[in-house]
């Protein structure tokens, strides 16, 4: 108790109110706490230079990394996945606030920036690795994946039928650094600008609101 009260004495001594103090500390509580509220997403739609690009730049989404998941092979590499028989997807994973953006706003950026109707393709990039694929993490977002497909299909914004997976997730193994951050890091390369830039103005025009 004598060390409690001389606690407070030096505090107030020093100029700082006890309540702030409290306050303060109160503050750094519910900040780490909505830290902890982070929710995980992890999706394939083609190369995953551009589908990180495209994640990146959305309001509530807190990290992306790029990496491989679905597959049999552990630890698998690049050049063992682009030989399309690991079963890995290139895929990135998402760590989102869902009071900024919830799974189906993510879920419609998802349809909307790549082909979802062809199978184990997009565009040149050819192969099972890179499937259109939701890696659904629980019960809720595998109920809302199924939903917002069947609603994509019905809406008839494609002209063919979506045959993105929806999948259990099972694994998901980071990529090498150099595919981390690659639209940002390499922003003049050529794939870069002939397949990602004309993702980003899309995104631009159709987005805007859930932009950064």
């Amino acid at each position: 108790m004598k060390q409690r009260l001389t606690i407070i004495m030096m505090i107030i001594a020093l100029g700082i109110s006890p309540v702030a103090m409290m306050v303060s500390q109160n503050n750094q509580n519910m900040q780490g706490m909505e830290n902890n509220k982070l929710e995980t997403a992890t999706f394939g739609a083609g190369c995953f230079w551009c589908v990180e690009a495209v994640f990146q730049q959305l309001k509530g989404v807190d990290q992306v990394t790029s990496g491989y998941s679905g597959g049999h092979v552990k630890n698998p590499s690049y050049k063992e996945v682009t030989r399309g028989n690991t079963g890995h997807a290139e895929a990135v994973q998402l760590q989102y606030d869902p009071q900024k953006i919830n799974y189906e706003q993510l879920l419609e950026v998802f349809w909307k920036t790549h082909d979802p109707t062809t199978l184990n393709r997009q565009g040149a990039d050819i192969g099972s690795q890179y499937r259109s694929v939701i890696f659904y993490h629980n019960k809720d977002q595998k109920a809302i994946a199924e939903r917002n497909k069947q609603k994509m299909d019905e809406s008839g914004y494609f002209d063919n039928p979506i045959v993105t997976a929806i999948e259990p997730y099972k694994n998901f193994y980071v990529a090498e650094n150099y595919h981390q951050d690659f639209y940002k890091n390499n922003p003049n390369q050529p794939y870069c600008r002939f397949n990602i830039d004309p993702k980003m103005e899309k995104l631009q025009e159709n987005f805007g609101r859930y932009l950064k």
